[in-house]
């Protein structure tokens, strides 16, 4: 099989801005400043603990964002 010419390829439909958003859960925890700490604390837990649930709800809900957006724009 051979490969097309760039100016006979098909354009791609997966180059929607939307998808930078997806940088969002993978930058946040890698800033230290915002868990290296013991406090405050919820329900016994210290920041770090549940901080990293919140990184996890973050990245579900930036998941969540783009698939819905980009199943949108290709009208399925």
């Amino acid at each position: 099989m051979t490969t097309p010419p760039s100016d006979q390829r098909p354009a791609r439909g997966d180059r929607s801005p939307w998808n930078w958003l997806l940088l969002v859960p993978i930058v946040i925890p890698l800033i230290p400043a915002l868990y290296n700490a013991d406090e405050p604390r919820l329900f016994g837990f210290p920041l770090f603990y549940w901080l990293q649930l919140a990184f996890i709800i973050l990245g579900v809900t930036a998941t969540t964002i783009v698939y819905q957006t980009g199943k949108r724009r290709n009208g399925r």
